[in-house]
């Protein structure tokens, strides 16, 4: 496993900001952590990447122990915190040098030149840090987070506070990225969590309440299945109501509807249906909710 992270609690005087946390990530993974502000992700993040010590619990990163081989850890491991602190009156290359030479990068200046040309900063390397727009900023947060080649990236925000281009852009930096890296990232977008992970894993108050690849998570519901059906000729609403077990119904033409139910799967009793009402069904569909509905079901207590 890439992170290992075992029955960890993260204790700030009366709160308890994480409690009793266990999961793993599996090398070459892009995984979302979600949750509302406060929930601990964070939090999570500064204790993998030796920031700040848990309470109580175990982490891991590549068998090695953050309590024990702390400067192993920090090896493979990349950082990118929320605020992308930088040092804006240094130039582009000036800056990334000071970084390469913290990490001891052998060939210093073939280093930052790959990594100027992975995370696109050619056109503004000769430019001072304070002279770039945000995004570019974020590019730069991602050069040094990357220029002594961690095995594992760790993004707190990544996207926070940009345009839909200069987001766009940054996602797909972040997917390239993730074919050759373990990534984890904290988001409050959930169409970014969709876009970029192929799992989210989900706090709440400190404790994990979801955990999974993004696509069983979009099927996840409080119980309650929607379907939308089209049959051949008009029906009357108040007949498709009298289906056993069936909660609403909505029209949207005279032979579309979205039918709901918490009955399980409904779709066999549509059929019976049109078939005892001598109706023909031309097409039936599943809605599948999104990681935002998910969330809002899992964490709707804080809003």
């Amino acid at each position: 496993m890439s992170i290992v992270v075992e029955n960890i609690t993260k204790i700030y005087g009366k709160q308890k900001a994480l409690d009793d946390i266990s999961f793993e990530v599996k090398a070459g993974e892009i995984v979302g952590l979600l949750g509302p502000n406060g929930a601990g992700k964070s939090t999570m993040m500064k204790i993998i990447t030796c920031f700040i010590p848990p309470t109580s619990g175990i982490v891991s990163v590549y068998g090695f122990d953050i309590f024990e081989q702390s400067l192993e850890v920090r090896k493979r491991v990349g950082y990118l915190p929320e605020n992308n602190p930088l040092y804006t009156d240094l130039y582009v290359k000036e800056y990334l040098e000071f970084i390469a030479g913290i990490y001891k990068i052998p060939n210093i200046k073939e280093r930052i030149k790959e990594m100027i040309a992975i995370t696109g900063l050619e056109v503004e390397q000769n430019k001072k840090i304070g002279a770039l727009s945000k995004g570019f900023r974020q590019r730069v947060g991602l050069a040094q987070a990357l220029i002594h080649d961690p095995d594992v990236l760790i993004m707190d925000e990544p996207t926070s506070g940009l345009d839909p281009n200069q987001l766009i852009e940054i996602r797909n930096l972040i997917r390239q990225i993730g074919k050759e890296k373990t990534i984890m990232l904290s988001t409050h977008i959930m169409q970014e969590v969709e876009a970029i992970c192929n799992r989210a894993i989900i706090i709440d108050k400190g404790k994990i309440v979801a955990d999974d690849s993004t696509e069983k998570l979009s099927l996840k519901t409080s119980g309650y299945q929607t379907i939308s059906v089209e049959f051949n000729k008009p029906v009357n609403i108040d007949l498709i109501r009298s289906i056993n077990g069936i909660n609403d119904v909505l029209k949207k033409s005279d032979t579309i509807f979205e039918i709901q139910s918490e009955a399980g799967d409904i779709r066999e009793a549509v059929f019976q249906f049109a078939v005892k009402n001598d109706l023909a069904v031309l097409s039936m569909q599943q809605d599948k909710q999104g990681i935002e509905q998910v969330f809002q079901q899992l964490t709707k207590s804080d809003s």
